[in-house]
């Protein structure tokens, strides 16, 4: 439950339009539902704006479909993430209304639909190469569905730095910018120096052997000389979406 269902809730409760024993059985999961193998946070998304997601790499099918079901039966959005296709096909076979991302390897439900009273503007997510692309999906696929204004600039790297450098109107632009990239990590530190919005660097484990699976892009970044960058965790897109969406976020 989010803040403009339980807000609804109460008004309805105010005119009479629900009864408390209707508003009883709304609420009596909060703050917290346990189930088999999970304790479910249904007063997360109240507290920080982000509901509590699944991470499917770690998880059977059956626990996902256990997770989302309960989750579903509160109206709230639904996320999980590293979902691969196998596992999504079980999971939609129990939940045919959840929608199932294949590059992001991702499934969604009950999005939440971008309103610019919500948002401070656009999130643009920037990635250096076509095999960063499914780490940038995550995090496009959950910025939009907790429900902000996303672009995407898709295999701009510095190895043809023309290409990013004919879109700057885009990182002018937009209030916070999301960049991805692998091998040695250097596009974030471009991008950071070419624009005033707040910059999230995601390095992937794209690279040959010295890029030690990210490992080199995440120091690289780390150790940017370009101010206003913040960096999370490998091939983390989830996580960038998440800092990024609080960013944009208005109160």
């Amino acid at each position: 439950m989010n803040e403009d269902q339980l807000t609804q809730l109460l008004h309805q409760l105010q005119a009479g339009q629900c009864g408390i024993n209707d508003a009883v059985q709304q609420l009596k999961h909060l703050p917290a539902e346990t189930i088999d193998d999970a304790c479910l946070d249904h007063h997360r998304c109240l507290r920080t704006g982000i509901p509590e997601v699944i991470y499917g790499a770690s998880k059977t099918s059956e626990q996902i479909i256990t997770i989302a079901d309960a989750l579903l039966h509160q109206s709230s959005l639904l996320i999980a993430t590293r979902v691969d296709m196998g596992k999504a096909a079980e999971v939609q076979h129990a939940l045919p209304q959840l929608h199932y991302h294949p590059q992001a390897r991702m499934l969604t439900a009950n999005v939440h639909e971008a309103k610019e009273d919500a948002c401070r503007g656009t999130i643009l997510i920037i990635c250096a190469g076509t095999s960063d692309i499914p780490v940038a999906e995550e995090a496009r696929v959950t910025a939009t569905a907790l429900g902000h204004f996303v672009q995407t600039l898709y295999d701009v790297g510095v190895a043809g730095l023309h290409r990013l450098l004919c879109h700057q109107h885009l990182l002018h632009s937009a209030s916070v910018i999301i960049v991805v990239a692998g091998m040695e990590g250097a596009l974030p530190s471009v991008v950071s120096g070419l624009t005033a919005a707040p910059v999230v660097a995601v390095p992937t484990s794209v690279g040959y052997g010295a890029s030690f699976g990210g490992l080199a892009a995440l120091l690289g970044m780390l150790n940017s000389c370009a101010p206003g960058l913040g960096v999370v965790n490998i091939d983390n897109g989830f996580g960038a979406a998440c800092l990024a969406t609080a960013i944009n976020r208005k109160r």
